[in-house]
């Protein structure tokens, strides 16, 4: 049986796929748990400086795989208590960490988008640092057509991208809007035609600039970028910055630049 999801790390890129294309990878219980190992070991790369996610076949992700649904509808299935229950040590339980714990992860994580993401997959892409999608993929927050409400992670996620009322919008229709529509409002951060290969370039530019400075950048944006006390913002840059001057990294990011060269980073302790 094939890895239901597949890690290729190379210049300090891991390149994650989704590999169930038969059923555009949509979330049976082994592919959630699948999408948790693969957090759960790129958190642990120490060489890792920027990840890729994408999707094998047809499209990124279709959601709760269709099964699921049969069950429901049967009352086959009830896993109320899955709901409740955290997934090891985390905040949010097991589906809730395949969507943010990408943004958990303390290196950039670039979504690459075709075909579909729908519904959980949607909330995946969200959990990204940076979305680059296809002008003719199909996005929904699709859990409204199903009698429910998006209970992985979008909450926490949508709310650095959009206004709330168009997140209302989309959660109270479940409509599916093009990646040019989700572009449009922010739901992605751009549109092209190969997002997979654009977001490889985008990967290995990230990955060529310091990584302790990129992950203290990326700490520092998702503490402070929603937070009411501006003092405490400033203190926070303040904090992480004390922790880049003057250290290897930053000694080495100095030297490249004045003498014409590409630096060459030490890898976070």
């Amino acid at each position: 049986m094939p890895e239901l999801v597949t890690i290729n790390i190379e210049n300090h890129v891991a390149d994650v796929r989704f590999n169930r294309p038969e059923k555009y990878n949509a979330l049976s219980h082994e592919m959630m748990r699948a999408m948790a190992a693969a957090i759960e070991r790129i958190a642990e790369e120490k060489t890792v400086r920027a990840v890729v996610v994408s999707g094998e076949g047809r499209g990124f992700c279709a959601g709760l795989d269709f099964e699921n649904f049969s069950a429901m509808e049967t009352g086959q299935q009830n896993h109320l208590s899955d709901l409740v229950e955290r997934y090891g040590d985390n905040i949010g339980n097991l589906a809730q960490f395949i969507a943010y714990g990408w943004k958990q992860l303390p290196m950039p994580v670039i979504a690459a988008i075709h075909g579909v993401a729908f519904g959980g997959g949607c909330q995946i892409a969200l959990g990204a640092d940076i979305r680059l999608c296809r002008p003719d993929a199909k996005l929904s927050i699709m859990e409204m057509k199903w009698g429910l409400i998006p209970d992985m992670s979008a909450s926490q996620t949508i709310r650095d991208l959009i206004s709330i009322d168009v997140a209302k919008e989309l959660y109270f229709t479940a409509k599916i809007i093009s990646g040019e529509e989700a572009a449009r409002l922010r739901l992605v951060t751009r549109t092209c035609e190969k997002p997979y290969d654009e977001a490889m370039v985008l990967a290995a530019e990230i990955a060529g600039k310091s990584p302790t400075a990129v992950r203290a950048a990326k700490k520092l944006l998702n503490e402070v970028w929603h937070g009411r006390d501006d003092g405490r913002g400033l203190l926070r840059e303040s904090e992480l910055e004390m922790t880049l001057i003057s250290r290897k990294n930053q000694i080495e990011a100095v030297k490249a630049n004045f003498e014409n060269r590409k630096p060459v980073f030490t890898d976070p302790e």
